[in-house]
């Protein structure tokens, strides 16, 4: 995946207009960076619903692999997602789904299979019946044997037979991914796929999810459980207020917040002696002892990672054990939409 500016969009933090000729070049720049062959393209996309403004502006592309999409709720995710889906039309801008306009282009919905947050799936129906149904929408030509596949695939065959309606909503999550599997398409949008599942569930849902990226599909995913977004996306998307605020891997997001100072702890053979000898350097600007180990504040993540062997070389003093403290997802999406 390519974002119009990987990493950190906007230092001034993502609301922070920018001056006309300044955003102007800024757009043309994101669009030129965008790959041709990604499956996903927004193109200077805005969506507005008469004067609330959901999504602004947006460019990027998605690839291959697992995305995960994150933002507060009303941030304008459910909205992108129906975009891309070609559920909606976009305001202004373009979207295209493996080349092709998304909007109005019925080619385009055999190629893309759907999870929405929504609760839209039919009480009446079984899951098996629900994943038929799914199959001949889509023209399958053998829809029994697909719907067959999508059950045993979503690990739901002991209750195929039963009525969705008596369903957890862990299991219509995963009736509904069925039917989103059952012509097995190249690109996979899912809102919120976790919700209701119980552990065991949602460790089967990650593993099918990175089975399927491995495979060279494309997965947009929302979900506002960090924690999972960060065990399985291998690149994330954050929007605030309608806006795209950051996007690439939220490691290095984290490295190019430059007025978001990095703290590290760190193990030693003499903690106080190589705290003494870092506060010396001009990377360091904050020491803290503590029993066992001691952390170090500094605003050049690179440049320290390349001080602090060398000053415990000069010093004397064996390296036990160096973490970054707050490079979690959640301290990125914090610093993301918080400022």
């Amino acid at each position: 995946m390519s974002g119009p500016i990987p990493g950190w969009v906007r230092p001034g933090g993502p609301a922070t207009p920018l001056p006309d000729q300044a955003a102007a070049a800024a757009a043309e720049a994101a669009l030129e960076a965008l790959p041709a062959d990604a499956a996903i393209r927004l193109e200077r996309v805005s969506r507005w619903y008469g004067n609330v403004v959901a999504v602004n502006d947006m460019t990027f592309a998605v690839g291959a692999g697992v995305t995960g999409l994150l933002g507060p709720n009303g941030a304008g995710k459910s909205t992108l997602l129906g975009m891309v889906a070609g559920l909606l039309a976009p305001s202004a801008g373009r979207v295209t789904l493996l080349g092709h306009a998304a909007w109005r282009n019925p080619a385009v919905y055999a190629k893309v299979g759907l999870v929405p947050e929504r609760e839209a799936v039919p009480p009446y129906l079984t899951g098996f019946e629900f994943a038929r149904l799914a199959a001949r929408l889509q023209g399958m030509p053998e829809p029994d044997a697909a719907a067959r596949k999508a059950i045993a695939t979503v690990d739901l065959e002991d209750a195929a037979g039963r009525s969705i309606g008596t369903y957890s909503k862990g299991m219509r999550q995963r009736a509904k991914l069925a039917a989103a599997l059952v012509h097995e398409p190249p690109v996979l949008l899912l809102d919120e796929p976790f919700n209701g599942m119980d552990p065991r569930q949602r460790l089967h849902m990650m593993a099918l999810l990175r089975t399927m990226a491995a495979e060279g599909r494309t997965i947009l995913f929302s979900s506002h459980i960090l924690e999972e977004v960060e065990r399985l996306a291998e690149r994330v998307l954050v929007v605030y207020a309608g806006r795209l605020a950051a996007s690439g891997d939220f490691r290095e997001i984290r490295r190019l917040m430059t007025d978001r100072p990095h703290t590290f702890t760190i193990s030693s053979s003499d903690d106080r002696r190589l705290a003494g000898a870092l506060m010396g350097e001009a990377e360091v600007f904050g020491v803290e002892l503590s029993d066992g180990w001691f952390s170090v504040r500094t605003v050049d993540y690179a440049g320290f990672t390349r001080l602090l062997p060398r000053a415990a070389r000069d010093a004397a003093v064996s390296l036990f054990e160096v973490q970054p403290a707050d490079e979690s997802l959640e301290r990125v999406f914090e610093y993301l939409v918080r400022r």
